[in-house]
């Protein structure tokens, strides 16, 4: 297969990896090039992410040469990929930017020309002003979220600049699988399939999910034409295992664990994660609140240095959090104390050990979290488990003989989550007027919804057109119903609604944090912090 890419790829891709593809390469390049729609389950660290991204590279510099010779593409993103965290967001792009330079750069030295292929990244954090030159000037590959995608299918001026959209890649697709943000994405998938000019490639990636055939029918959707005449999704699927060699031991303080830990439990714990620390370049620490990252950042400080280690999580503000991974990812940090903000991504530094405090309730939680450290196609993730309680020594135990046996979760996706749809019906009405029937189908596509009843779509529609009763009369009625041509569409106000009320992550208060006296934002605590602190906290 890359003897047939184009030869700038090609032999970029020789001169960077003299050991020639790995196996979700070489099986998968051959399904994506042929159009099909694509799942890759492969370990962390084996290169699934460039499996996607080198044959839509190819694409477009095969595009280049046709536009060469009269034939020139639509403006517009030709690739549209989806991360479930902002961090992996900007990570992609930070590793999509260097190969796609790497290249033009061989593309030179042959005497070829090369695109000038255009990457942008579009999430929560993205300024207002970087949000509207991308509508002016749309890139070639967007980098997004699925949050944020669903405001980009929603938004007037985005609807129009997503047209062109061949190709949309679902990256650790496991993570949203199995809770409603799955079920948010699956709609907004086929809202953004019935934006585009042709039908849409799409490729999903992951290292951990089971059963496949599940994750599967998320990625390609129900209906016609995306089952194979076995009932199957009609989907490729490159599973080469989820098993790698992996480098996990259990570690406990001196003292015989209680219900809870005690304060010199939690001191012997840090004790032994300082020493690891010393002993590597960078060493990751996971634990399961954002309390506890930063208590847990500031005592290993006391002991490494203040400068040496440092939180991480999502109520830091965006400057804070990217000066943070910035450091990481140049080897400046010697710890980085994290919540689930960094379990998922392609490269996020030189980290050579993971440490996990506390259980991290799942197979899928802790193989991600594990195999951030070594990762490269020959490193061996390496971690530690420390658990603070019985409980959690018991489930570690367990976690620990299940993944040294190849155990993983199995995923439950939600069955036509109705809020949802509500949510999803009044952006979508708010964007085009639609028949009842023709939306019913559409969103019928989506797998969540493939045995959505008509009586529950006209209930949903009743709910979102008629409102709620209160006592200062009816409020949230988004939508106009003309039951008798049996259409839909949006009323004043429903587009804004739409644009600040998506997504299907827990909504929590958030206070934010000054510092004082010149008021500069340190970030947001949640809510059950804020409540939950007392004096003295640090």
């Amino acid at each position: 297969m890359l003897e047939s890419f184009h030869p700038a790829v090609a032999a970029w891709f020789a001169r960077r990896f003299p050991d020639g593809p790995t196996e979700p390469q070489a099986q998968g390049w051959g399904q994506i090039a042929a159009g099909r729609h694509t799942l890759i389950a492969a370990p962390t660290g084996s290169g699934k992410t460039l499996a996607a991204f080198l044959v839509c590279i190819d694409r477009i510099y095969r595009a280049h040469e046709a536009a060469d010779s009269g034939s020139e593409p639509a403006a517009g993103p030709q690739v549209v990929y989806v991360s479930p965290l902002k961090a992996l967001a900007v990570d992609i792009w930070q590793n999509l930017e260097r190969p796609l330079r790497e290249i033009a750069e061989t593309a030179a030295e042959l005497g070829l020309s090369a695109p000038d292929i255009r990457v942008a990244v579009r999430t929560g954090d993205t300024a207002a002003a970087e949000r509207a030159a991308m509508l002016k000037r749309p890139p070639d590959f967007l980098i997004t979220t699925p949050e944020s995608l669903y405001l980009l299918v929603t938004a007037q001026r985005a609807r129009a600049m997503l047209a062109p959209a061949a190709t949309v890649i679902v990256d650790e697709i496991h993570a949203v699988a199995g809770n409603k943000r799955g079920s948010h994405l699956a709609l907004t998938l086929e809202r953004l399939e019935h934006l585009t000019a042709g039908p849409l490639q799409r490729i999903g990636l992951s290292a951990t999910q089971r059963p496949i055939q599940t994750v599967a029918r998320l990625l390609v959707g129900a209906g016609p034409g995306r089952s194979a005449p076995d009932g199957s999704p009609r989907c490729a699927i490159v599973d080469t295992g989820h098993r790698r060699d992996i480098d996990l031991a259990l570690e406990l303080p001196d003292d015989e664990l209680g219900a809870v830990a005690s304060a010199e439990q939690m001191d012997a714990i840090l004790d032994m994660i300082a020493a690891h620390v010393q002993e590597h370049r960078t060493t990751l620490v996971f634990v399961n609140t954002r309390r506890l990252a930063e208590r847990v950042a500031h005592q290993l400080g006391e002991r490494l240095g203040e400068d040496q280690v440092a939180a991480h999580h999502g109520s830091l503000s965006r400057d804070r959090r990217q000066r943070v991974e910035t450091r990481l990812r140049s080897g400046d940090l010697r710890a980085l104390v994290a919540t689930a903000s960094l379990e998922l991504g392609i490269d996020i530094g030189p980290v050579e050990l993971v440490c996990q405090i506390g259980s991290p309730r799942s197979f899928a939680t802790l193989l991600q979290r594990v195999g951030r450290s070594n990762h490269s196609r020959g490193g061996t993730p390496s971690g530690r488990l420390y658990p603070t309680s019985r409980d959690e020594l018991v489930e570690c135990a367990a976690l620990l003989r299940g993944a040294r046996s190849g155990r993983l979760d199995a995923l439950q996706v939600p069955a036509g989550p109705l809020d949802i749809l509500a949510q999803q019906m009044i952006a979508e009405c708010a964007a085009a007027d639609w028949a009842e029937d023709e939306l019913l189908a559409l969103f019928r596509q989506a797998a969540p919804y493939a045995e959505l009843t008509a009586a529950d779509f006209d209930v949903v529609a009743e709910l979102v057109s008629e409102g709620i009763s209160t006592g200062r009369g009816r409020r949230a009625a988004y939508l106009h119903r003309d039951q008798v041509g049996g259409r839909l569409r949006g009323r004043r106000g429903a587009r804004l609604a739409a644009l600040t009320s998506g997504g299907a992550i827990p909504e929590l208060g958030d206070f934010r944090v000054l510092a004082e006296p010149d008021g500069t934002l340190v970030g947001t605590v949640n809510e059950d912090w804020a409540i939950e602190s007392m004096a003295g906290d640090v």
